[in-house]
């Protein structure tokens, strides 16, 4: 019971860009209407934090997956978007490097298919919304599984990020092998210069 917990917990961190609070944001998400999996998302009663406001879950045994199939970041382009004023370029750098920063994660602990298969997890990451006071992007701090936290790549303390403003995606995991919709949430992450170190056991 407790391999299957802490297993959960790392596919959640490894999932949601922790990024520390460094200030608030003028829109809060929401489940995006273009998102294939909104409509069965529901307000998060149990996030105090307001980083994952809306979810959707199943009972899942996920001790049964070692493998992921990790789909590029596509940017949103519902009418619902929030991406201020962010120029085009600026979405793509930014999904760009969501995706770069999410596969150096996630290959940490599972193992890259590229047809699905039995133990395999299909994820897909839309990048939905954006907010910046200063031209620039930053890289990302880590990934927030449940209540653990996994980082991503080492950042240099020394070296001042340019992105202060917020990022909003959504997240949606597939069991690969029959497409049925294992998990799925939109969250708001805010970046801050980090760590490695692994928070959760």
């Amino acid at each position: 019971m407790r391999m299957h917990y802490v297993n959960h917990m790392k596919l959640v961190g490894l999932l949601l860009l922790g990024f520390l609070a460094t200030g608030c944001a003028s829109h809060e998400p929401s489940p995006y209407s273009g998102i294939e999996s909104s409509l069965e998302m529901r307000p998060n009663k149990q996030d105090n934090s307001g980083r994952i406001p809306f979810k959707y879950s199943t009972s899942v045994n996920w001790n049964q997956y070692d493998k992921i199939m990790l789909e590029p970041v596509v940017i949103y382009s519902g009418a619902d978007a929030q991406f201020s004023d962010l120029e085009r370029k600026d979405k793509t750098a930014l999904a760009n490097d969501m995706t770069v920063k999410f596969s150096e994660a996630l290959g940490k602990h599972f193992r890259f298919a590229d047809t699905p298969a039995r133990g395999t997890l299909r994820i897909r990451l839309t990048l939905t919304g954006a907010e910046t006071t200063v031209a620039g992007l930053s890289t990302f701090s880590r990934f927030d599984i449940g209540m653990g936290s996994y980082n991503l790549v080492q950042a240099s303390r020394d070296r001042e990020g340019t992105f202060t403003g917020s990022v909003s995606y959504a997240v949606e995991i597939y069991d690969a092998s029959t497409s049925q919709l294992l998990e799925s949430y939109v969250t708001r992450q805010y970046p801050k210069v980090y760590d490695i170190s692994v928070t959760a056991t």
